[in-house]
């Protein structure tokens, strides 16, 4: 059977009743389900989900398995299993738009130039955000913006789509995995366990740029994101951004960035200048992404002897 939409949805011992909702907005979809296929893909959660989930009341959808550990394996897994043209990537916390597939098949349509894109999304919190952690909140894959960009330049952070949601033709998935599977620094890229390494999506949708495509995000597509309280806690923020700058940093020099050498020296004086004007929260922030920075560049230094 030929679909136009595979939906792919990775997930490690999910949280229950957010999966619930995940899956109901799936089920309310404008999008005829005879058009789309769904693939839960079972990345070495404790439990079999395929003895706990009823996928059912979708004709097309399956259970997959996948034993080695972390979210790169499982996006692969979910890109060779898959059977349609364009493959939407839905988190077990995205709760899509009613009308998410259908924009979706629109886009690829009507902009057959973009290769990998994206939208608008909401964040519902369990418990309300504290103000000090609002600067941060970015992290979280919270995007809004006014009007659709969209652009064929490799490093154009503005029109690239994040994780959550993110829509991409199958030859930019095909052409992901060929990188990957032979990059072992790649498929380190993003989440594994407890590890907050985060990038790999961005790999993802440089890679439409690899074969002459672009990236772009639209305000037309729309989900919210379910945002637990235990993200809000500042040992996870800081720890999260930690992870994304090292990821960026590996990310930017697997594209062609090479880092500089920046001394031990000029760091901890950078960082006591800035201490001097920023509170508390905001240097151990500042702090932190340093660290992420250095490991990052150290292991491309050892690397590159």
């Amino acid at each position: 059977m030929t679909f136009t939409i595979s939906v792919i949805t990775c997930t490690h011992n999910p949280r229950g009743d957010y999966l619930d909702k995940v899956l109901a907005a799936l089920k309310s979809q404008t999008l005829p389900l005879e058009q789309w296929e769904f693939l839960l893909i079972d990345n070495a959660s404790e439990r079999s989900l395929a003895s706990e989930i009823d996928l059912s009341w979708h004709p097309q959808a399956r259970h997959v398995r996948e034993d080695k550990l972390g979210l790169t394996p499982a996006r692969l897994r979910g890109i060779e299993e898959a059977k349609a043209d364009v493959l939407v990537f839905v988190d077990d916390d995205n709760v899509l738009d009613s009308d998410y597939l259908e924009v979706t098949l629109k886009i690829s349509k009507e902009w057959p130039k973009i290769g990998a894109w994206g939208g608008q999304i909401r964040g519902e919190f369990e418990t309300a955000p504290p103000d000090w952690a609002k600067p941060y909140l970015y992290q979280l894959c919270i995007r809004a913006f006014e009007e659709d960009k969209w652009s064929n330049i490799l490093h154009q952070h503005e029109t690239t789509p994040c994780g959550a949601g993110i829509c991409v033709r199958q030859i930019v998935g095909k052409k992901y995995a060929e990188l990957v599977n032979n990059d072992p620094i790649r498929i380190a890229l993003d989440r594994k366990g407890k590890l907050l390494t985060s990038s790999g999506d961005t790999d993802l949708a440089f890679t439409a740029c690899d074969l002459g495509l672009g990236t772009g995000q639209f305000t037309s597509l729309k989900l919210t994101h379910l945002i637990p309280t235990n993200r809000l806690k500042i040992e996870y923020l800081i720890r999260l951004h930690e992870g994304l700058a090292y990821s960026s940093t590996m990310l930017n020099y697997l594209r062609g960035k090479m880092p500089q050498h920046t001394s031990w020296l000029r760091v901890k004086l950078s960082e006591w200048y800035r201490s001097c004007w920023m509170n508390s929260i905001d240097s151990r922030f500042f702090k932190a992404r340093n660290r992420g920075i250095a490991l990052a560049n150290q292991q491309v230094w050892n690397s590159n002897k």
